[in-house]
C-alpha cells in the first residue's frame, strides 16, 4: 500500500473514530443531562433508568417476549417512522423551506413523485412486517439460548456505550461485504436494482428494497452485533433505534445542519459503484471511494455546524454538474 493510499485509510479511520465517539459523547452528555432533570423536577430517586425499566419488567410481569418485541420492533419502527412522517411531508410539500434549502440534489424530488412515494412505503410496510418481524423472533430465540437478554438489571451504562461501539464496527465490515455482493452482476438485477431505482434517495428507501436483501444487508448487520455480544434488550433497542435513524439520515437526501453527513451514501445511489459501506473505512482499503474523494461531495462530507447550505458554500463545478 503506497503512501498516499496509507494516508487515506489513516483518514478514513480517523474519522469514523470521530463518528463513534462524537456519538458516544452526545449520547453520555444526553443520558446525564436528560436524568439529572427528571430527578431534579419529578423527584425520582436511585437510578431513574432502572426504576423505568423496573416499572415496566414489572408492568408486564416479566414476559420477556412482549419485552422483546418492543425493544426490538416497537420503540425502533415508531421512531423509523416519526422521522420519515416529517421527512415525507417536506418531500410532498416542498415546505418547510428551511429544511428544502439543505437539498443534495435540488434538481431531484422537488417535489417528489407520490406515487413512486407511495410504492415505496408499501415495500417497506412489507418487509418490516413480514421479514423483520420472523428474524426477531428468530434473535430472540437465539439470544434466549445464550442468556437473558429481558433480564431486570440493566446493563452498566458504560458497557452500553461498549456494545454499540463494537455493533457499528461489526455493521460496517458486514454491510460493506453484503452490499458489494448484491452489486454483483449475477445478483444486481435481480436484487439490488429496486433499492437503486432511487437515484436520488429519500429518508424512507432506507428500506425500500428486495426481500434477500433486506435480510442479508439490512437485518443482518444489525442483529449480528447484539447476537455475539449477548446484549440485554435496552441495549439491542437503543442500538436498533439508532440504525435506523442513521441509514434514514443516510438517504433523506438533506444535508442538514448538525446531523451526520448524507453525501457518502447520496454519491452512491448517484454513481452505483462507489461508497458501499456505512463508515468509509473498507471503502478506503479497497479503493471504492476514488471517485468520490475526487469529488465536491467529499468536500462537503462533514458535519454541518452553520445555517448555509454546503452546496452554496462548497458548490459542484459547473462543468462537472452539466455532465
Amino acid at each position: 500500500m503506497d503512501r498516499e493510499n496509507t494516508g487515506g485509510l489513516w483518514d478514513s479511520l480517523k474519522k469514523a473514530a470521530f463518528v463513534i465517539g462524537s456519538g458516544l459523547f452526545f449520547l453520555i452528555g444526553f443520558r446525564n443531562s436528560v436524568t439529572w432533570h427528571l430527578q431534579r423536577f419529578w423527584g425520582a430517586s436511585g437510578d431513574f433508568w432502572q426504576t423505568q425499566w423496573t416499572k415496566l419488567h414489572q408492568a408486564l410481569g416479566g414476559n420477556e417476549p412482549a419485552l422483546f418485541f418492543i425493544g426490538t420492533m416497537l420503540v425502533p419502527t415508531l421512531s423509523f417512522w416519526l422521522l420519515n412522517a416529517l421527512l415525507m411531508l417536506v418531500d410532498t410539500t416542498g415546505k418547510p423551506n428551511f429544511i428544502t434549502r439543505y437539498r443534495i440534489q435540488p434538481d431531484k424530488n422537488n417535489p417528489v413523485d407520490p406515487v413512486r412515494l407511495r410504492q415505496a412505503v408499501k415495500r417497506v410496510l412489507f418487509n418490516q412486517v413480514c421479514l423483520s418481524g420472523p428474524v426477531v423472533v428468530l434473535t430472540y430465540m437465539v439470544m434466549k439460548w445464550r442468556g437473558d437478554p429481558c433480564g431486570p438489571e440493566l446493563p452498566t451504562f458504560h458497557l452500553v456505550l461498549l456494545e454499540l461501539a463494537v455493533c457499528g464496527l461489526l455493521e460496517e465490515i458486514l454491510f460493506y461485504y453484503t452490499h458489494r455482493l448484491v452489486h454483483h452482476p449475477s445478483l444486481y438485477k435481480s436484487i439490488h436494482k429496486i433499492h437503486h431505482e432511487w437515484t436520488a434517495p429519500v429518508g424512507v428507501v432506507a428500506l425500500y428494497a428486495h426481500p434477500v436483501e433486506h435480510v442479508l444487508s439490512n437485518m443482518l448487520p444489525a442483529v449480528v452485533g447484539p447476537v455475539l455480544l449477548g446484549s440485554h434488550i435496552s441495549t439491542t433497542s437503543l442500538w436498533f433505534t439508532i440504525a435506523l435513524l442513521v441509514t434514514t439520515v443516510s438517504h433523506c437526501g438533506y444535508h442538514l445542519p448538525f446531523l451526520p453527513s448524507p453525501e457518502f451514501h447520496d454519491f452512491h445511489h448517484l454513481k452505483f459503484n462507489q461508497c458501499y459501506g456505512v463508515l468509509g473505512v473498507l471503502d478506503r482499503l479497497h479503493g471504492t471511494d476514488d471517485k468520490f474523494r475526487n469529488s465536491k461531495a467529499y468536500e462537503r462530507h462533514t458535519v454541518l455546524l452553520g445555517l448555509t447550505p454546503l452546496s452554496e458554500s462548497i458548490p459542484d463545478d459547473p462543468k462537472k454538474a452539466r455532465d
